[in-house]
């Protein structure tokens, strides 16, 4: 049976369209059952719509000072749809233990760097200052340490001598949309293919 996966964004959604697109393969493991976001304006949901997954916005502004109160909306609403694990896209919220612990084990997300180097924000500048060869993302498991659970997938480009912020952000991109559904594959069946395309390495890692 396919597991009912419901993903958070506050943006424009790269990510989950990515993900509500490997979904659509009938032998493809997770169901995309809800889009939820912080942002009513997130241009994420109206995309999510046009797909046919249920998609709406609890406000973080609807509840000012009170995080615990926002994350125990969100938490109700994956609930109420029967939601069995949660991929974060782009969900620019910083979680408390509360949301973390309910869906531990559970919750994914994806990070424009080759954890453990530059976690947080600002990774493409950081990686062109630092001087590294090899930039990428990774797909972890979310714990109480920002950017710092166990890593179930990474996907690396090489950093070119003529990059920019702009242009090494769209090539890491282009994995992200990749991994994330190899990742969410694996961590489910534990089954997926090794090869990302135009990465220099990809690779899965064995909880």
């Amino acid at each position: 049976m396919r597991r009912k996966v419901a993903i958070l964004i506050s943006g424009r959604g790269s990510n989950m369209a990515a993900l509500i697109a490997a979904a659509a393969a009938p032998a493809f493991p997770a169901e995309i059952v809800l889009v939820l976001s912080n942002r009513p304006a997130a241009g994420g949901l109206d995309l999510a719509r046009r797909t046919g997954v249920p998609a709406e916005a609890i406000d973080h502004r609807d509840f000012p000072g009170d995080r615990a109160g926002h994350e125990a909306a969100i938490d109700a609403r994956l609930r109420a749809a029967g939601v069995e694990m949660v991929c974060l896209a782009g969900y620019l919220r910083r979680l408390t233990p509360f949301l973390v612990g309910r869906w531990a084990g559970n919750m994914l997300n994806i990070h424009p760097s080759l954890l453990p180097a530059f976690p947080g924000l600002d990774t493409h500048r950081r990686a062109l200052e630092a001087g590294v060869a090899l930039h990428g993302c990774t797909v972890h498991l979310v714990t109480d340490t920002l950017d710092g659970g166990p890593i179930l997938a990474q996907a690396a480009v090489p950093v070119l001598a003529d990059d920019n912020e702009a242009n090494l952000a769209a090539r890491v991109l282009v994995q992200e949309h990749f991994l994330y559904s190899l990742a969410l594959k694996y961590r489910i069946d534990g089954s997926a293919c090794f090869l990302a395309p135009q990465a220099s390495l990809c690779s899965l890692m064995p909880l």
